[in-house]
């Protein structure tokens, strides 16, 4: 991808950069697990194990592993992998003291003839200076010889830079008994681990035909639990052995749960309920029943919180029965009624005392916003220059946006009287006088970008700070540059996002359906504006 990018650094010196950049996703240092190589001094070296390393017919119940030196297990629950998973996990000792020897202590009756592998990451370390044995490894077979096929690939997260810290894959048969539910119930054939922060390596596989799966496994059991796992899967199935240099890549995304509501109701004040809910309420209906003509209802959503505000006038009964439906999500509840107080309506500022030029000003209301009389504004600023402005009602009916002409480095005073804001209860506002300003120029930057090489468009670009937070976005619909001006001077990444279904926002994947998260790449450069 070809990006030129042109930006001024508080808005005072103008640089023009033209970069040659492939957008890539960014990762964390890397862990580095290498196989093998010459002795460290510096590490835990093992000595010999009982029974020996690569052995075959193997049936001992008791595993002991001697180094060179003291070692402790750091981690051990967040490193070791079984592969295949054991039922019941295997005592491994010692876990809190110095030795110089692990003991593993196997509780399964073992597969005959397959290849086990204690994967124990970079849990070994010395005890003296915590001297890593990278990617430490203890292999057997039950049967004749050891299995030695490998897949390999890379697994991120398909949204976010922050590392996944659970990622495990798996690997199940592909044969006549596989179905896509196995992975919510049954633990896979395989299993294995990322020998750095995007790369991983499931090894000692027998030749065949596999389904493989990333999961952010959460709960470390190898099963798929769609309300805290996020999990990433390949469409096709894969054949086992594969060419040394093929690299399978996975995505792993959090999905949509199916809708429902995880609670009851709950009431806030007298006409003002509470509806949690979980899952995508693009199709929810929310009605009283038996039907009530002279009740008056209104919907607004919680923001940043997946809970719905439900909104009642005109109603004199001690409870109320609704009827929710969603798609083919159908359920009952009542709500008994208690309260007699209603909330008062409140309005607060939006901002604290500066108003970024990017940004609107606005009043939040704690109850739904009907009706707003400019005539009960004063805007001036601290000149007592009078400021043309006009008013808009919010879609979510908790917001009062006041737009006008922002001028740099200006104080402003707006003053709103009884009577500017009617709510859902035909309750009005009392006088709210607050005064803010804006930033000089030099305190602003501007990003100009601009972009060829996309694959496709739409595409939706984000300006990212150096906290992870989006600060501006863009929608491309063909090659152009982009203006973002009158930024908070910062460090910046861009993330595109292939806006596939051009509905103007990232959508997530769905593993039963077989949909992958929309595209996101991250440019692999930092702004500094």
């Amino acid at each position: 991808m070809l990006i030129c990018i042109k930006f001024s650094i508080r808005m005072k010196f103008k640089t023009i950069i033209a970069l040659l950049l492939i957008i890539s996703s960014v990762s964390c240092a890397r862990r580095g697990r290498p196989d093998g190589g010459p002795k460290d001094e510096e590490k835990p070296i093992m000595v010999k194990a009982k029974p020996e390393f690569g052995s075959t017919h193997f049936n001992s119940d008791e595993i002991k592993i001697y180094f060179d030196e003291y070692i402790k297990l750091k981690d051990l629950s967040k490193q070791l992998v079984v592969s295949p998973p054991l039922k019941y996990p295997p005592i491994i000792m010692p876990q809190g003291t110095p030795s110089k020897f692990i003991s593993i202590k196997i509780q399964d009756t073992l597969q005959e003839n397959t290849t086990y592998t204690f994967n124990f990451g970079n849990s070994v370390v010395d005890n003296n200076e915590g001297n890593v044995l990278e990617n430490f490894k203890y292999v057997f077979s039950t049967g004749d010889f050891i299995d030695s096929l490998k897949v390999r690939g890379t697994v991120k997260d398909a949204f976010s830079l922050e590392p996944n810290e659970n990622l495990v894959l798996l690997l199940y048969p592909y044969d006549s008994t596989y179905t896509d539910s196995l992975i919510f119930s049954q633990k896979p054939m395989y299993v294995g681990a990322m020998t750095d922060s995007i790369h991983f390596e499931i090894s000692n596989i027998k030749e065949g035909n596999y389904k493989l799966y990333a999961l952010d496994d959460k709960s470390k059991n190898y099963v798929y639990n769609p309300k805290e796992d996020k999990i990433g899967f390949r469409d096709a199935p894969i054949s086992v052995p594969v060419d040394s240099t093929t690299l399978f890549d996975l995505v792993v995304f959090k999905e949509i749960l199916p809708f429902k509501l995880p609670r009851r109701p709950k009431e806030l004040s007298k006409g003002h309920l509470l509806f949690a809910y979980q899952g995508n309420i693009d199709s929810l209906q929310i009605d009283a029943y038996p039907e009530t003509p002279q009740l008056e209802t209104l919907i607004t959503q919680v923001r940043k919180k997946d809970s719905l505000n439900y909104w009642f006038k005109n109603f004199d009964k001690d409870s109320i029965n609704f009827i929710v439906t969603n798609r083919k999500y159908v359920d009952t509840v009542t709500v008994k009624l208690k309260e007699e107080k209603r909330d008062s309506l409140i309005l607060s500022p939006g901002i604290r005392s500066t108003l970024n030029l990017r940004d609107t000003l606005s009043f939040y209301a704690n109850t739904p916003v009907i009706q707003v009389n400019n005539k009960k504004i004063d805007f001036f600023t601290s000149d007592s220059v009078s400021v043309k402005f006009d008013t808009k009602i919010d879609t979510n009916k908790d917001r009062v946006l006041i737009s006008f002409k922002k001028e740099y480095d200006t104080d402003y005073i707006v003053n709103l009287y009884p009577g500017m804001v009617t709510d859902f209860f035909e309750q009005t506002n009392d006088t709210v006088s607050f005064s803010f300003n804006t930033k000089r120029p030099s305190n602003y930057s501007s990003v100009y970008l601009n972009i060829t090489g996309i694959k496709r468009y739409p595409v939706i670009v984000d300006l990212i700070n150096e906290k992870g937070e989006k600060v501006a976005d863009y929608y491309l619909e063909s090659p152009g540059e982009i203006r973002f001006e009158n930024i908070n001077p910062s460090r910046f990444m861009v993330r595109i996002i292939y806006d596939d279904n051009k509905n103007r926002k990232w959508d997530t994947g769905d593993f039963l359906k077989k949909i992958q998260p929309e595209e996101v790449r991250y440019i692999n450069y930092i702004i500094e504006a």
